[in-house]
């Protein structure tokens, strides 16, 4: 066996020197023995310095020098740079580029080997993932915070329709029942839409919450609004009077209407005697909608921040009450997404006003309030024929009988084809189409009406109900040139869309 090579005579550098990882060897007194082509590709401002016998003191100086590590205090990072190379710590440094190094070191027979690789693209990664989770833990802190307030919201419509239970378990008078069951209702509806603007509640500080900014009749809220305050101001002794208006807002339907149940259910529970009056003043390009009480008022140093998030007015006590201050907060955000501004005025022990500047809407755009279709509509649907397609049977069978309580004769069934060819027996065809989106089979409602068109005429109106409020199925149905309607089916807006395919084709879709 021929004799070993003198260990003088290793060259590391020579056999490291292809390999892309960044490698410099130091002897024992820390002076550079050599380095590899990575090293000197990462640090080629420095390839006049990085050469056989400088130290690695003097090299860390450099760097911070040239590069300008931790600028204005280099000598303290090559102290600390050095202290953790020594120990046998890596550690990382920024240059100008924007570029992050890791430099570790490991004990080698020569003495120390450094090996510096680009963690760039590892750093920015590991930068996103906080971000990503601070984000995360901000918007669960949110919805959280959010959901709890919203709890109130939910409470009230809930409080109404357990008073209205109750006095339909009573002697209801025969006259009294119709109102009942109408604010019964819309106290239901009112959950409805609380439930659905839950869903995105706990994005509000991320700007999930878009408005839908429409022409909105004012009547259609404050109607809303007294049915379902009506019996709480009631029960309190209190009167609560809503002058109707004529109006068109232009604004998101849902969230003025927040703001205002949040106002005049304040003006309940701090007004112990007297009334709250609901109602409009018409400035020259917007509408001023107020909730005025007869209240214990605000003082003047609680006026300025009963917007605040959490902030509660201390010398407003209620028994039993322990809100989160959340609520006014809320009104207040909701009203920003709307364009709209919100104010106080206060006397204590007299009243408070709160009142939302909402810009003036297009009448001629104003959608269709639930109100103003009316049961006469229904009577023009008398002797139609509807074909009805529904794979529910609870749905199928309610469908059916709204219908027919409207003098509409309606054919339903499960499958499209057994409802065609009952129309054929009878040699008639029908008059319009519903039927659901999601079929047994994966059939869709395009394709039922694709189908219900080819054997009674490609003008047949077809309406199609689905419970999906995804883009993708949307867009598909009104690609398709149909119309929908989203589950729960809203009679008075089913009354409204029947009305505009059979008798107003013409006109801009009202829903």
């Amino acid at each position: 066996m021929p004799d070993a090579e003198p260990a003088s005579s290793f060259s590391p550098w020579e056999v490291l020197r292809d390999i892309s990882l960044g490698i410099a060897i130091f002897d024992p007194d820390e002076h550079l023995l050599g380095s590899n082509a990575g090293f000197d590709a990462l640090y080629g401002s420095m390839v006049d310095v990085i050469k056989p016998g400088i130290s690695l003191e003097a090299l860390l100086d450099t760097l911070a020098t040239r590069n300008q590590i931790n600028a204005g205090a280099s000598a303290s990072w090559v102290t600390a740079a050095l202290s953790s190379l020594r120990g046998m710590i890596p550690i990382r440094h920024d240059l100008l580029s924007g570029r992050s190094y890791e430099i570790a070191p490991h004990v080698v027979p020569a003495g120390i080997a450094l090996t510096v690789q680009d963690v760039t693209t590892l750093k920015r990664g590991d930068a996103a993932l906080r971000e990503a989770r601070d984000i995360a833990d901000r918007a669960n802190q949110s919805k959280s915070r959010f959901l709890r307030a919203a709890s109130h919201d939910l409470r009230q419509p809930l409080a109404t329709l357990k008073i209205l239970i109750y006095t339909c378990q009573g002697n209801l008078e025969e006259l009294a029942r119709p109102e009942t069951l109408r604010a019964m209702d819309v106290s239901v509806s009112v959950i409805e839409d609380l439930l659905g603007a839950l869903l995105n509640i706990g994005q509000l500080d991320g700007g999930g919450i878009v408005a839908h900014i429409d022409s909105v009749p004012i009547s259609a809220i404050l109607d809303r609004v007294f049915i379902q305050f009506k019996h709480q101001a009631e029960q309190k002794g209190l009167k609560l009077t809503v002058v109707s208006s004529s109006l068109v807002a232009s604004s998101d339907r849902i969230l003025l209407e927040r703001v205002l149940s949040n106002f005049v259910s304040n003006a309940i529970r701090y007004t112990d005697v007297g009334r709250i009056l609901v109602g409009c003043r018409r400035g020259r390009d917007h509408i001023q909608i107020m909730v005025a009480d007869t209240g214990r008022g605000i003082s003047a140093e609680n006026q300025s921040r009963i917007f605040d998030e959490f902030y509660r007015v201390v010398d407003r006590p209620e028994p039993g009450q322990k809100g989160l201050g959340l609520g006014l907060n809320i009104a207040k955000r909701f009203a920003e997404l709307i364009g709209a501004t919100i104010s106080v005025q206060s006397n204590p022990g007299r009243g408070s006003c709160f009142s939302i500047r909402v810009p003036i809407g297009e009448v001629w755009r104003a959608a269709v309030a639930e109100t103003a279709v009316s049961e006469f509509l229904a009577g023009q649907f008398a002797g139609l024929e509807v074909l009805l397609v529904e794979d529910d049977q609870l749905l199928r069978d309610a469908l059916s009988n709204l219908l027919q309580r409207w003098g509409i004769l309606v054919t339903a069934s499960i499958e499209p084809e057994e409802a065609v060819e009952a129309f054929l027996a009878r040699g008639t065809k029908p008059d319009l189409a519903i039927t659901d989106y999601r079929l047994p089979g994966g059939l869709r409602g395009t394709e039922v009406c694709q189908l219900l068109r080819r054997n009674f005429g490609a003008e047949l109106p077809c309406i199609v109900v689905t419970g999906d409020t995804d883009v993708q199925p949307l867009s598909e149905i009104t690609a398709a040139g149909l119309r929908y309607l989203i589950k729960p089916v809203s009679p008075p807006q089913l009354r409204a869309l029947m009305h505009h395919l059979l008798y107003e084709p013409d006109l801009p879709d009202p829903i």
